[in-house]
């Protein structure tokens, strides 16, 4: 993969200047890259792996996949793009995406400007110039006038603080950063730790090759065969020629798909006809599970019509009834967590070879080097999957010493929990902007879509500054009141904070209890920040 060679960071200790420092050569990364260079902006991209691709570089667990369609996982930002890129399967596999992702990268000549291998450390604003020097752990030092951090909301992992972790004399591997040449299961014990996303994905694939499997499940998830197919010529000419439509339903979406929610509650159709929606949407799969009713997250008894449903479609896959109870989630609504998309996850459980080790019963006492030594049973293990997560929407950005406006950094400005501006200012630190982040639809939306929608705010945004003479914008503190106050309201008014998420932060001990991501939709939240700009960025304060 020589087009993916990692580049030699810069040792040099001299301050050079750029219009536009951005953090992670990610998605977002990638596409500011390409928008801002066009622009007319002179940038640098810091990535700290040593390839470009964030998320999709660093996650090849066995089974990673996407649980929005490829068709739509993709930039919209060039026609031409669109049309000559032919996506294998309805649900891309981490490899295609990564693959598409360099392709971009090489089609848009955007390696030149991304130094990988390179950890940003600290960002300080110059309050008299308005401009961030930007320091790295390979001696970088750089001066921006905007910074722009596409870290992405799911990119720092979350080790669990167990007991005798670090004594395991066997392998010990987390899905968020899985070696890139594999690992060979093969006849061995494993254990997999933790049940979300990540475990739900890697279990059937381990499952396969094990020669034992035991799955330490803490709290069960809902989720929704992906229903994939591999995609054929028509089938993607088809495709492509509707994309212009598809991308406008998209954009005017609730989570940035084309597919539009049955037009009535839950409750207003009879049995018949909401079976039907309910099995259309079944057979999309995926997460647009949880949006096949416009109710179905607002109302407890139309969420239960949900639930119902998917309980007779998942007991129905798995032999033993005691196993299908405990594979069953008791403590939150269908779709407060985010639903996940599996292959053939459930029916993984009727294998002789696969253990389902309740933690709720007996929790996990301690790590051993032989194995787990649960409140009930000692596990002899010759590996261990880490499936726990991440330290979601702001770990990556806790880890990056931000000093703005008075010597505060953001991590005491976000000491009772993040605050922003539209999710993309934040009062006390002019021209950084932040993306896809807290405040703003984040994973709640397709991300392509959603990275596309921020960098072009933040392009026009710059624009804007530059035809006023004006040197920044920052978010003004009563902007970030309201819109704080609103997304909580926002929240509030659905059945999401129903569920110990990690919307919340609440797999992370310690981290405050604040919902996140903004739940009113992401076409709401596109016109928000369209008539935020249209009324002269009312909120922002442009700096002379």
């Amino acid at each position: 993969m020589s087009a993916s060679e990692p580049q030699a960071p810069s040792t040099s200790t001299e301050v050079r200047a750029v219009d536009v420092v951005v953090v992670g050569a990610g998605i977002a990364g990638l596409y500011a890259l390409h928008r801002f260079r066009a622009d007319g902006h002179t940038v640098q991209v810091f990535e700290a792996g040593s390839g470009i691709g964030g998320v999709w570089f660093w996650n090849r667990y066995p089974g990673a996949r996407c649980d929005v369609e490829s068709i739509d996982y993709s930039y919209s930002f060039d026609d031409d793009l669109q049309q000559e890129w032919d996506w294998s399967e309805k649900y891309a596999t981490q490899p295609e995406i990564l693959r598409y992702l360099e392709h971009v990268a090489d089609r848009f000549a955007l390696r030149r400007d991304i130094a990988l291998n390179t950890k940003v450390l600290d960002l300080a604003l110059d309050e008299t110039t308005l401009r961030w020097t930007v320091r790295t752990d390979v001696g970088d030092t750089v001066s921006a006038r905007f910074v722009v951090l596409a870290v992405g909301p799911l990119s720092s992992a979350n080790i669990p603080e167990i007991p005798g972790l670090e004594s395991f004399s066997g392998g010990v591997y987390h899905t968020s950063s899985w070696p890139h040449d594999g690992v060979d299961f093969t006849g061995q014990r494993v254990g997999v730790i933790g049940t979300g996303s990540s475990g739900i994905q890697t279990i059937p694939k381990v499952a396969a090759d094990a020669r034992d499997l035991y799955v330490f499940q803490r709290t069960a998830n809902y989720s929704i065969p992906a229903g994939n197919v591999p995609l054929d010529d028509d089938t993607r000419a088809t495709q492509k020629a509707g994309y212009a439509e598809r991308r406008r339903l998209s954009m005017a979406s609730g989570g940035g798909s084309p597919h539009q929610a049955h037009p009535q509650s839950a409750l207003a159709v009879d049995d018949g006809e909401r079976r039907a929606a309910y099995e259309k949407r079944w057979e999309l799969g995926g997460v647009l599970f949880s949006k096949t009713f416009p109710d179905q997250l607002t109302d407890a008894d139309a969420n239960r019509t949900a639930r119902e449903f998917w309980e007779s479609k998942v007991r129905a896959v798995i032999d033993d009834p005691a196993v299908a109870d405990l594979l069953t989630p008791q403590d939150h609504p269908i779709g407060a967590k985010r639903i996940c998309t599996d292959d053939h996850y459930f029916e993984t459980f009727n294998r002789d070879n696969v253990h389902l080790v309740d933690l709720r019963a007996n929790p996990i006492e301690r790590i051993t080097p032989e194995g787990v030594e649960t409140s009930d049973a000692t596990i002899a293990l010759d590996a261990l999957v880490l499936a726990t997560g991440f330290d979601a929407m702001t770990g990556t950005i806790d880890r990056i010493n931000i000093v703005g406006r008075d010597g505060r950094s953001l991590k005491e400005a976000w000491g009772a929990g993040p605050r922003t501006y539209l999710g993309l200012g934040v009062a006390g630190f002019p021209n950084l902007f932040n993306i896809t982040g807290p405040g703003s639809p984040s994973v709640l939306a397709n991300m392509v879509l959603h990275s596309e929608l921020h960098i072009d705010w933040i392009a026009d945004a710059i624009a804007h500054l530059d035809d006023t003479g004006a040197r920044g914008i920052e978010a003004r503190e009563d902007a970030v009141d309201a819109w704080v106050r609103e997304c909580s309201e926002r929240a509030g008014q659905t059945l999401m904070p129903a569920a110990n998420s990690w919307y919340l932060g609440a797999n992370i001990p310690g981290k405050p209890r604040v919902f996140m991501p903004f739940v009113g939709g992401f076409g709401v939240y596109g016109q928000i920040i369209a008539d935020v700009a249209a009324d002269g960025y009312r909120g922002f304060d442009l700096l002379d």
